[in-house]
């Protein structure tokens, strides 16, 4: 799996279910990834600003990150 390709299927999984709230573990489960290819594939996707981590340690699309008040 090339990390072009899990970029693309995580992206996918976030734009089905775009309330999907998941952490690295769950995610590298869901999309049945090696860890260093979701870990890098995951940085990319919170550097363009698709993806942010919540306080939770959960990512989530970054549309759905709101500030704590």
């Amino acid at each position: 799996m090339t990390c072009d390709e899990a970029l693309d299927r995580i992206r996918l999984e976030y734009l089905e279910i775009p309330d999907l709230k998941l952490t690295m573990p769950q995610m590298r489960r869901l999309c049945d990834l090696p860890p260093d290819v979701c870990e890098s594939a995951v940085g990319t996707l919170v550097g363009m600003g698709f993806l942010q981590l919540s306080d939770s340690g959960r990512f989530l699309l970054a549309s759905q990150v709101r500030p704590v008040s």
